[in-house]
């Protein structure tokens, strides 16, 4: 190891004085914040989802007729074509 390399290391671990901020004469300055485009999309979507329902009743009782007078019925095929779907979305 190189004699100058740990003196750059114990240059990084020795502590340090805060340095003074510098005054400056003007008092009146003011901070201001903008919120990105993507902020602001997120922020409508974020508010759209908290307002709409966790379970759709109105699906969910459609089913529960459907399947307390025995016709719902899904195909087979159906069922094939959402797993294969999701199978190949998840290994995306």
């Amino acid at each position: 190891m190189r004699i100058d390399a740990i003196n750059k290391v114990n240059q990084l671990y020795q502590a340090t004085k805060p340095k003074k901020a510098k005054e400056t004469g003007s008092a009146n300055i003011q901070e201001k914040y903008e919120v990105s485009k993507s902020g602001k999309d997120y922020q409508t979507a974020k508010t759209a989802i908290k307002a709409s329902p966790d379970i759709r009743e109105d699906k969910v009782s459609r089913i529960k007729d459907a399947l307390a007078t025995g016709t719902y019925n899904v195909s087979a095929q159906e069922i094939a074509d959402k797993m294969v779907s999701r199978y190949f979305d998840s290994i995306l």
